[in-house]
C-alpha cells in the first residue's frame, strides 16, 4: 500500500515522501498514529498545497531572521558581576541573564536560542551564538566584568 509520510518516521524516511508499505502496517499503526495518510490522489494534491504554504512560511520566517541578525553584528553586551578571588565570580553568567539583557537592548530572544555550552564563571570576553532560525545564527560578545562596589 502506498502512503504519504507526514512525519518522519525512522524506518522510511522524511515526512512528504511516498512509500510502499504493508497494507496491516499501514492500516493498524502509520494512519491510525497521524503518521501517514492513503497516497490517493486527492491526499497528494491536498498535501502538496500544504507542503508549498509551508516552504513560503518558512521562506518569510527566514528572511525576518535574517533582518534580525543583521540588528546583532557587532553588538557586545557587559555584565557586572560580583568577584571573588582568581577572578572566579560570585555564582555564573546563565543564558537567562544574556536573554535579559539582550531584551533592554530591544532584541528579544529565548534562553533557548542561545548556544552557551556551559554557564560563564569567570571574567572575560565570550563569544554567544543566537539561533534565531534553523539556518540563521548570529554572534554576540559578551563582557563579563567585576561589579563596582
Amino acid at each position: 500500500m502506498k502512503v504519504i509520510l507526514t512525519a518522519d518516521v525512522a524506518a522510511l524516511g522524511p515526512a512528504g515522501k511516498v512509500v510502499e508499505v504493508a497494507r496491516g502496517y499501514a492500516r493498524n499503526f502509520l494512519i491510525p498514529q497521524g503518521k501517514a495518510l492513503e497516497a490517493t490522489p486527492g491526499n497528494l494534491a491536498q498535501f502538496e498545497k500544504q507542503r508549498q504554504k509551508r516552504a513560503q512560511i518558512q521562506a518569510r520566517e527566514q528572511e525576518a531572521a535574517q533582518a534580525q541578525a543583521a540588528r546583532f553584528q557587532g553588538l557586545t553586551l557587559t555584565l557586572a558581576q560580583r568577584v571573588g578571588e582568581g577572578e572566579r565570580l560570585y555564582g555564573s553568567v546563565t543564558a537567562a541573564m544574556i536573554a535579559e539583557a539582550l531584551a533592554t537592548q530591544g532584541l528579544a530572544v529565548d534562553k533557548k536560542q542561545l548556544e552557551l555550552p556551559e554557564p560563564l564563571k569567570k571574567l572575560g570576553t565570550y563569544e554567544v551564538t543566537v539561533r534565531l532560525a534553523p539556518a540563521v545564527k548570529a554572534q554576540v560578545l559578551v563582557e563579563v566584568v567585576p561589579e563596582k562596589d
